[in-house]
């Protein structure tokens, strides 16, 4: 199907180009037809369609029937070699309190032989990478920081990160890479435990199929912040018996 299709290339499917390049004249039947394309995409090829953002008419497609062994996705092996890449970024940005300037990542970066400037023999171009393509495929949100001088940006979990993979998915990344215990970090400890509990907690209610209307795409994320820049308050709360150092800072490479 031409959205699988799309899909490999990880673009987001708008409901403008569903219409003009598959409905046609049918296109007052929308919802119903997406619905039922929906249920085909999940019960046939196992694809769950999704929308992106509430009320964004764009959609994702999910591999719903081959979940990634959990060591793979340590790893960053889905796939591509640049989500080891995109994991390492997610990582830092959480551990920074969900923002982080895009100086500081590629600070980051050099220490681990990649360079904006430089083509990488993986990567390729890791500049375009990070702030078009991963923009583009709405893993990553790119943002001018207002009144910086020189002009800086910051980086920050796009929504298909969190329709793709949790926090808790990415401190067990960031604690695996250090050798560590995802509890030595307590505050993003508890605040990946907290949005963990708050996606259980609806899922009863939630529904079943996103292409059934423009709610599907965010009731099942309750705990991932309204907007994809909104820094997490959690981190700046640790329990009262964690340690009181840098549970705020990305760990040191």
């Amino acid at each position: 199907m031409g959205q699988v299709l799309l899909d490999q290339r990880k673009i987001p499917i708008k409901r403008a180009d569903i219409v003009k390049h598959v409905l046609g004249d049918y296109r007052d039947m929308f919802p119903d037809l997406l619905h039922r394309a929906a249920e085909r995409l999940q019960y046939v090829f196992g694809y769950r369609l999704v929308e992106l953002e509430p009320k964004s008419n764009t959609y994702i497609l999910i591999n719903s029937l081959e979940p990634v062994e959990e060591d793979a996705e340590l790893r960053g092996d889905q796939g591509t070699p640049t989500t080891g890449l995109l994991m390492i970024v997610l990582g830092l940005i959480f551990m920074k309190g969900n923002a982080v300037k895009e100086t500081e990542v590629w600070d980051f970066l050099r220490r681990l032989g990649v360079y904006p400037t430089k083509k990488h023999l993986i990567f390729g171009d890791p500049k375009k990478l990070l702030t078009e393509d991963f923009v583009r495929q709405r893993y990553l949100e790119y943002r001018r920081i207002p009144h910086t001088d020189p002009v800086d940006y910051e980086l920050q979990w796009g929504p298909r990160t969190h329709l793709e993979t949790s926090k808790m998915k990415v401190l067990k990344f960031v604690a695996k890479v250090h050798n560590q215990d995802p509890k030595d970090w307590p505050a993003q400890y508890c605040e990946a435990l907290a949005e963990e509990e708050d996606r259980a907690r609806p899922q009863a209610s939630a529904p079943s199929q996103a292409g059934a209307g423009s709610q599907a795409g965010a009731r099942s994320q309750t705990s991932a912040p309204s907007q994809a820049g909104a820094r997490s308050q959690t981190s700046t709360r640790p329990p009262t018996s964690a340690p009181s150092q840098t549970s705020a800072q990305a760990p040191s490479s």
